[in-house]
């Protein structure tokens, strides 16, 4: 799954399906503070990064992904199915007591403009930082594991840190070449990969300088 706090915003009614839920694959803007907050929490965000990468699962198969009790996990699934993230998969139910969930968005966009409600910039905020829990997380998990890694993806990974000038739409079209460049690699079906792949965790982040002092 892919986020993008990027100021798109979508009017959503309270309780309703997210819209474009039912494209698949399409970033889906997200305004409805209801909605944000459904999301707004690591467990969640893992559980659907799972379900969009691997395809449908049970509560018990995320359970361990998420560190909850199958039961926990059966909660934030409702959660998660309540606002149109993920849905269950009668298809892929292997007998009657299993119920399997899928995926119904692979990426999501979050935002503000100037006249976006106070509860709305709450919800998006609290997105935000479960996302960026949820990546710290993976990030200290590839540290802890890194020295069992062939030399070659070692070499590979890390930290790019740099400074530009830019005017504010330069940085929009920055960020579109950006998108686009990633968008071509995510290959979600398996049969989309070369040989040799293996999944990769990027994050491109950008903000105005601040103050400092």
């Amino acid at each position: 799954m892919s986020a993008e706090n990027d100021g798109a915003s979508a009017v959503g009614a309270p309780g309703a399906p997210v819209a474009g839920a039912s494209v698949p694959g399409a970033p889906v803007e997200i305004s409805d503070p209801l909605a944000l907050r459904a999301l707004a929490h690591p467990a969640r965000i893992a559980i659907l990064e799972h379900l969009v990468l691997e395809g449908p699962a049970t509560a018990t198969q995320c359970a361990g992904i998420a560190g909850l009790s199958p039961t926990a996990c059966s909660y934030h699934l409702r959660a998660l199915a309540k606002y149109g993230f993920v849905e269950e998969d009668a298809s892929a139910a292997v007998d009657g007591r299993h119920r399997p969930w899928r995926a119904k968005v692979v990426a999501v966009t979050f935002g503000e403009k100037a006249d976006t409600p106070p509860a709305a910039r709450a919800a998006g905020r609290a997105v935000r930082d479960s996302l960026l829990q949820r990546v710290a997380e993976l990030r200290d998990l590839y540290y802890e594991q890194e020295p069992t890694l062939p030399l070659e993806w070692r070499k590979v990974a890390g930290i790019n840190h740099d400074v530009l000038h830019v005017t504010a739409d330069e940085l929009a079209g920055l960020r579109q070449k950006v998108f686009e460049l990633t968008e071509s690699y995510r290959r979600l079906a398996p049969e989309e990969r070369p040989p040799g792949a293996r999944r990769v965790h990027t994050m491109f982040e950008v903000f105005p300088w601040p103050r400092e002092g």
